[in-house]
């Protein structure tokens, strides 16, 4: 059985608990005990909109075309936690022929089966308190920076690109900036974001945390300063 493995990162980095390397270890283990073969990782580092999730598509393209199985996951809420959403793409997914398979011991049996309503009831509600979970760790992050931004430090998680965070206050990075520019500058000639960041990983400007650029990351940087200078 031949899978494509999808792996995904909340931009809410604070509330992300399961990482991309924990990912890729879980899949790759639950791989090795099932004799299922990886065809390849694909990931997103984006907590927008399905639209913007270029992995995502991937995945869905490949399983439409055929040459995969189907997708596993560390475990569905790396479709979204958004438990109707979560829903909508396991249907996607049937729907193109594919299946749908979880690392997750208690995401066993996930495909919808008319002489066991059970399957569909425990899967939703498994969603739902995945759902609830975020929004109550989201909760206390707002609460967490709403006290710490009353005293006066910088509260909003990981600084953007293009700044650090000194003494509770946010400075300008001169690497980082000069990277900015040149990712502005290549997208104002009309470069793909994947092309972008492919410029970038080969002269050696890092992203945020050290590691090479994704499509999704360039993306990410773009849109938010296409806020700022609107």
């Amino acid at each position: 059985m031949l899978l494509i493995a999808y792996v995904r990162v909340s931009t809410e980095r604070q509330a992300e608990r399961f990482g991309p390397a924990a990912q890729r270890a879980a899949i790759r283990e639950w791989a090795k005990a099932t004799g299922a073969r990886i065809a390849r990782f694909v990931e997103d580092a984006t907590s927008g909109a399905l639209s913007e999730r270029e992995g995502l598509g991937e995945v869905l393209a490949e399983i439409r075309a055929g040459t995969v199985a189907g997708v596993v996951v560390a475990r569905l809420d790396r479709f979204s936690r958004d438990m109707l959403v979560q829903e909508h793409l396991m249907s996607d997914v049937w729907g193109l022929g594919g299946e749908v398979y979880s690392t997750a011991p208690d995401e066993n049996n996930l495909r919808d089966d008319p002489d066991d309503p059970s399957r569909k009831l425990i899967r939703r509600m498994l969603g739902a308190v995945v759902e609830y979970d975020r929004e109550m760790t989201l909760l206390r992050l707002r609460n967490g920076r709403r006290a710490k931004a009353k005293a006066g430090g910088f509260a909003y998680g990981s600084p953007p690109f293009g700044y650090t965070a000194v003494n509770g206050k946010l400075r300008r990075s001169k690497d980082e900036q000069a990277t900015l520019r040149q990712m502005l500058a290549l997208a104002a000639d009309g470069a793909s974001t994947r092309a972008i960041a492919d410029q970038l990983n080969a002269a050696g400007r890092p992203a945020k945390r050290g590691g090479p650029w994704s499509s999704a990351a360039v993306a990410r940087v773009l849109r938010t300063n296409t806020r700022k200078a609107s």
